[in-house]
């Protein structure tokens, strides 16, 4: 697949030469597993989940994961056109070669990109088509607690934690094969391990819960990491070229307890594990040290749940100011921030704050257990505006389970409220409402819940656009129907959906979580080919049927959602089993308690919380003093020529800058910042090169904070780059901002196939071309440059390799520039890919000589 690198589109998704992989010598490893997450490598990239199994598997003797992701649909066509499969991006092994290919479902709408990747990768969609030759294709992740739809085309689902029991399955899977064990026997030894889910051994049952083939085998509970602190968790991490969320992402806490009753996330994962602040102390110094990234994140399902975040935060905050590293912290619930670190926040950032109080009437919140007052909410936002910010959004469902026009009007009214409470001292005031359709969860007391239908969620959306329509500082967004419809028919599904996904598949449908890719159709019409419709997976279920996942655990209790769902419609509200009276969920096993997780009887499966009291009363040690470091501080100026060869030949610039950057903060050489408001670190790079284009004569302009020698400089940053990006030398430059830049350059082409020789005499030939014009598309149109005048000299490269014939070229762009993969586009617009090699061998201040 990377031989095909200089025809993909963005080819920095495909090289897996980022800083951080983990590449294991071949003759040390036992089983190997890809990683494979449905999505984009920059959406891929951003999940944690995929970081740990990362981090789980590689620190094992013997085993090894690698990664990839879905390419987009052009790169798909260029794969199939060269018959090249889809491979894994550390060492390009083509999927169907590796031992074990296990997917992250994070949500339903990625099912038929799982079809894309198999597909790509020339192995079959369905579980029963494949033998021993093939790979075991295994999925994980939320999505799993009913992925039924996808259940003929997995081998197996790993249900629940799986830091721990990915490995353990691993192991098992190597010590099969050593055995000779066949793999329908394999999957039966693996249906033993905790979480461990083999649909195949299951009978479809139409809509009601499939019936078990095996005696012993009739209900899958999850896998539980009882400590988090004792569990794997990545600190050197491979550092994305480009990831939606780019940052150190720390897992401060899993599982909630605040009981949202339309919450899925908070009833799969229960019980709430902390990390001790210790353990997230070294994760941070080590993480930030190892990657270089510029921001860090905590996160967990709420996290201003975490029982002890005020210390947490003071101490990250003070250590992070000092290297300009911000601090995000998503997933805040109304009430959980301390004037202190509301006050602390304010310095860092003050551009919006999120606030999701799910409903508009406190009626309704009472129904879904939201747990907060409209009193405490305008309350949490007058702080916010006194603190500095200018704008909040505020997230809401519709369709949500007893739902009346009077709770769609009180959307408005709180938002209106939510305006008053800036008062008049907000100058660039903004307050979004964010709407998306309810789409009842599976193991939530709203799984057995009605679903607006697309024609019911589209006239609620209209009344709410109405409402809308002439207010001030209130705007309204909201989520595509189409996808909450969809995912509606999938998240409770059955197997009778598995052929549904093949059709819409075969028809296109890919990507479609995308808004711009988002094909209804297709669905629509394969449900109709199958004899389906849309209306029986979105309808209510009676409470005395089965449902499809009833044999797959979380640990809660059929009665105790069962009784949450008739306290909603009491409106009743049910307190934090952390603070409060114990619900009997049925997950824990503590106090006497007999879990529903009887497969996990072995573990302490508890809350386990850093402070007992959520009222934070207790004696904390001072936070480390700040150091007031100057961070425009200029201590040292120096031009750093180094070579970009190889994998990094296909970075764009500005994944360039990014990496250097990190480069910089890993090897412990602070950069200078520039003043303002968004203080950003003076560096600067010479002309852009094309993608695909290698250099040895690259130059970054950098200004350090503290003085460097350049010999020290050279030392500390040749340890730190990537694959393909290597120092050549460092030069001291005074202190002034504009630098000179060199003038004249040489580069060279060397030429294989059957036109070589052809080509090295034409471009031999072109001094005598009276003008040599290159066209180039801007805004303004085409601007078109003789690059004669521009040409020193061409000259035959003799150090070419044995199979090519090269050219050298010198040029001057003193006056102007073309860009020379232009001119060679130019001169040879029939040349295909590997036929030509350019790279820049010299840059200097003076007229070169040939």
């Amino acid at each position: 697949m990377k031989k095909l690198l200089s025809l993909l589109p963005r080819p920095s998704r495909y090289l897996g030469s980022e800083w951080g992989v983990c590449r294991k010598s071949p003759a040390d490893v036992r089983v190997r597993v890809a990683l494979a997450f449905p999505d984009l490598y920059e959406v891929g990239m951003s999940y944690l989940g995929q970081r740990i199994l990362y981090e789980a598997v590689n620190r094992c003797d013997g085993l090894s994961a690698e990664r990839v992701y879905s390419p987009c649909r052009e790169t798909a066509s260029i794969l199939r056109e060269h018959g090249e499969p889809l491979a894994t991006l550390e060492t390009d092994t083509p999927l169907a070669e590796m031992d074990v290919l296990a997917f992250s479902l994070t949500h339903e709408l990625c099912y038929t990109n799982v079809l894309f990747m198999l597909d790509l990768a020339g192995i079959p969609l369905r579980a029963s088509e494949r033998d021993a030759t093939h790979p075991l294709v295994a999925a994980g992740g939320g999505a799993c607690f009913n992925a039924e739809p996808l259940a003929d085309f997995v081998d197996l689902m790993l249900l629940g934690d799986g830091e721990e029991a990915l490995p353990a399955l691993l192991e098992q899977v190597g010590a099969a094969r050593d055995a000779g064990i066949s793999r329908q026997e394999l999957l039966r030894q693996l249906s033993k391990q905790p979480g461990v889910y083999v649909p195949s051994l299951f009978e479809a049952n139409g809509a009601h819960a499939p019936k078990p083939l095996l005696e012993d085998y009739q209900r899958i509970d999850k896998a539980v990491v009882d400590d988090l602190d004792r569990a794997p968790f990545p600190t050197l991490t491979p550092v994305p070229f480009s990831a939606v969320h780019d940052r150190l992402t720390m897992e401060i806490a899993r599982g909630c307890t605040r009981g949202c009753r339309f919450c899925q996330a908070g009833m799969l994962y229960r019980p709430v594990r902390e990390r001790g602040l210790d353990s997230l102390g070294e994760i941070l110094r080590d993480g930030l040290a190892a990657t270089g990234w510029e921001e860090t994140s905590f996160l967990s399902l709420s996290t201003g749940d975490y029982s002890a975040l005020d210390t947490l935060f003071t101490r990250s905050f003070d250590r992070c100011a000092t290297e300009q590293v911000s601090i995000s912290l998503p997933s805040l619930r109304v009430g959980s921030l301390s004037p202190d670190i509301m006050a602390r926040m304010a310095t860092i950032r003050r551009t919006g704050a999120t606030i999701a109080p799910e409903a508009g009437s406190q009626r309704l919140r009472d129904v879904i257990n939201k747990g907060i007052t409209e009193a405490e909410l305008l309350e949490h936002v007058r702080q916010l505006f006194e603190n500095g910010w200018q704008s909040v959004k505020l997230y809401f469902m519709i369709g949500l389970p007893t739902e009346t026009k009077e709770d769609l009007d009180a959307i408005l009214d709180l938002c209106r409220k939510v305006r008053g409470a800036a008062g008049g001292g907000v100058k660039r005031l903004q307050v979004t409402a964010s709407v998306s359709p309810f789409v009842p969860k599976t193991h939530t007391p709203f799984q057995w819940e009605r679903q607006l239908g697309l024609d019911e969620l589209r006239e609620r959306l209209a009344y709410l656009r109405n409402l809308f329509r002439a207010e001030k500082h209130i705007k309204l967004k909201h989520h595509d129907p189409q996808m909450s419809f969809l995912e509606g028919i999938f998240s409770r599904g059955d197997r009778r959906l598995g052929p549904v996904l093949e059709s819409a598949y075969r028809k296109d449908a890919l990507f479609s979580s995308w808004k711009d890719e988002l094909e209804l159709a297709s669905y629509l019409d394969a449900l109709a080919e199958h004899g389906l419709t849309p209306e029986e997976f979105l309808a209510e279920r009676d409470p005395e049927q089965s449902l499809p996942w009833d044999h797959l655990s979380a640990g809660l209790s059929r009665r105790f959602l069962l009784l949450e769902r008739e306290r909603a419609l009491k409106a009743k509200i049910t307190e934090d089993c952390r603070y409060h009276a114990c619900r009997n969920c049925g997950v824990c096993n503590h106090e006497g308690r007999v879990t529903e997780l009887t497969a996990n009887a072995n573990k302490d499966i508890r809350p386990k919380l850093v402070f007992a009291q959520r009222d934070q009363n207790y004696e904390q040690a001072p936070p480390p003093p700040v150091i007031d470091e100057n961070l425009s501080a200029k201590g040292c100026h120096v031009r750093i020529w180094f070579h970009k060869t190889g994998p990094a030949a296909f970075l764009s610039q500005l994944e360039l800058q990014a990496l250097f950057e990190r480069a910089f903060r890993r090897a412990d050489m602070p950069l200078s910042f520039s003043e303002g408001f968004h203080p950003m670190p003076r560096v600067s790079f010479g002309k852009a090169l094309s993608v695909g284009v290698e250099s040895r004569c690259e130059w970054i302009n950098v200004m350090l904070r503290r003085e460097f020698t350049p010999e020290d400089i050279f030392r500390k940053l040749s340890g730190q780059l990537p694959e393909g990006l290597r120092p050549a030398s460092v030069q001291a430059l005074d202190m002034s901002r504009k630098q000179p830049q060199p003038a004249y350059e040489i580069w060279g082409i060397r030429f294989t196939g059957p036109k070589a020789a052809q080509r090295q005499a034409r471009w031999l030939s072109l001094m005598d071309e009276p003008e040599l014009i290159v066209e180039r598309k801007n805004r303004k149109g085409v601007k078109r440059t003789d690059a004669r005048p521009l040409l020193l000299w061409v000259a035959e490269d003799r150090d070419a390799a044995p199979d090519a014939l090269g050219i050298r070229a010198a040029f001057d762009w003193s006056e102007a520039y073309v860009n020379p993969l232009g001119l060679l586009q130019m001169l040879e617009p029939e040349i295909v890919t590997g036929e030509a090699n350019l790279i820049k061998l010299e840059q200097s201040f003076e007229s070169p000589h040939p």
